[in-house]
């Protein structure tokens, strides 16, 4: 008995000082440090451990600005979220053509709802991101569904409750009776709702379009960090863009990064030229061109709105750059060096080896290799006129011109689009389908 106790004592003494090692689950024993972990920390040389942590620092301040700026975004996931919001503001773009063939609803008519819809979209203090949707909502509806006059400002509304609902927090959210109240009671409140339900159903609930709005913030949030001036007059310049017809047909990407190339002129930054794509550069020469000729005729209650010094007073700024004369000059990269065309030399006239060719003897840029073909002449060594490798190609584009209605004078927005005011359709012209009918 008392041997028993003493081994059985000794057993245990045992295990407490040399714990028995349990076996990985998974088959693979874990050791608390890695070798080849700290292998390459000792490897590392005073230089490339201070570029890392300068680089680990960099990464910290970005994600930092990031979350104060409400955007969650990883970096390892960068890329993957990139290519998802290209392939999703392809899928919900709207389209210009379908929008042209409505019986009733005119281009002039849009500057009127989208300024009412901007004032609506800050009066309750709504997510910018709201206003974009809500736009692209209208535009995606108005390409499959034929809208009348009477319903135009029915479907905005509506719109902008479903997007609403979409992006902000629920306290901001306007009510049905605050719909019916800012439309001066012309719509009963199962309007909205009804209207809601049909927008929704021939949209098929795709409400995941990545906005202007989404784009700018990961643009201004990723290896630059742009002031806060230039986001708000980039900001203003996006706006601007919801008005006319000739922004409707460009993606989102595009419209936010011509508005932040063309901010960053305005406010004397340094260019990128290597961002600025050719369509970029159509939408910076379409706002140029607006803003140089109708400064004047921009949106009061989005000048106004874009006054305020939380915006830094980025509307005045603008008007008062384009008042003076200023314009957008476009800066071309430097030409590349050309690759210089072969001639066709004969090969018993030219004292040189087989192994030896015009590149060798000359000191412009490497040709591009060829495939020469042989024929039956075996004197006559001119390459076959159909290299194609060297050939300059030609390219003419095909430029698809629409009709670019001009706004009278009746239809601008500050004269008849407020909370005070009556309905849309009442103040417009009166409908083509009663003047057919009567």
């Amino acid at each position: 008995m008392k041997d028993v106790s003493t081994s059985s004592n000794r057993q245990s003494r045992n295990s407490l000082i040399y714990p028995k090692k349990r076996p990985s689950p998974h088959g693979i024993q874990k050791t608390n440090k890695s070798p080849s972990l700290l292998a390459s920390y000792a490897r590392r040389s005073p230089r490339s451990a201070k570029l890392a942590l300068l680089q680990q620092q960099q990464r910290l301040r970005e994600a930092h600005y990031c979350r104060k700026e409400n955007v969650l975004l990883e970096e390892e996931y960068r890329d993957e979220i990139r290519y998802y919001m290209h392939d999703m503001e392809r899928f919900t773009m709207s389209s210009t053509q379908s929008m042209d063939q409505q019986p009733e609803i005119r281009w002039h008519m849009r500057p009127c709802l989208v300024d009412f819809l901007v004032e609506i979209h800050f009066t309750f203090r709504l997510r910018p991101e709201t206003l974009y949707l809500t736009l692209n909502i209208v535009d995606r509806y108005v390409s499959r569904r034929i809208v009348y006059i009477k319903h135009y400002q029915l479907v905005g509304c509506a719109a902008l409750w479903i997007a609403a609902k979409f992006e902000d927090a629920k306290e901001r959210v306007p009510t049905v009776q605050d719909l019916a109240q800012i439309c001066r009671e012309t719509y009963e409140e199962s309007a909205f709702i009804q209207m809601e339900g049909h927008v929704l159903s021939t949209i098929q609930w795709a409400l995941g379009h990545p906005t202007a709005e989404a784009w700018l913030r990961l643009m201004c949030c990723g290896p630059y960090m742009e002031d806060a001036k230039v986001q708000h007059v980039a900001r203003f310049l996006m706006e601007i863009t919801l008005f006319y017809r000739e922004f409707v047909k460009y993606p989102p990407s595009t419209i936010a990064l011509a508005s932040l190339t063309l901010a960053r002129y305005l406010c004397g930054k340094p260019r990128r030229l290597w961002e600025e794509t050719d369509e970029c550069l159509e939408v910076i020469d379409y706002l140029d061109a607006r803003l140089s000729k109708h400064v004047n005729d921009l949106s009061e209650t989005l000048i106004k709105k874009y006054s305020y010094a939380f915006y830094s007073k980025a509307a005045t700024f603008v008007v008062q750059y384009y008042l003076q004369g200023g314009r957008f000059v476009r800066q071309t990269l430097p030409s590349l060096p050309v690759t210089p065309k072969r001639t066709s030399v004969s090969a018993a006239t030219t004292p040189m080896s087989s192994t030896t060719s015009l590149s060798d003897m000359s000191d412009d840029m490497p040709l591009t290799p060829t495939t020469p073909t042989f024929c039956s002449d075996p004197f006559s060594g001119s390459y076959p006129p159909d290299d194609k490798e060297n050939q300059p190609s030609h390219f003419e584009p095909v430029l698809n011109k629409h009709r670019i209605e001009t706004v009278p004078e009746q239809f601008l927005p500050h004269d008849f689009v407020t909370f005070g005011r009556s309905a849309l359709h009442n103040l417009n012209i009166s409908s083509p389908r009663t003047t057919l009918v009567s």
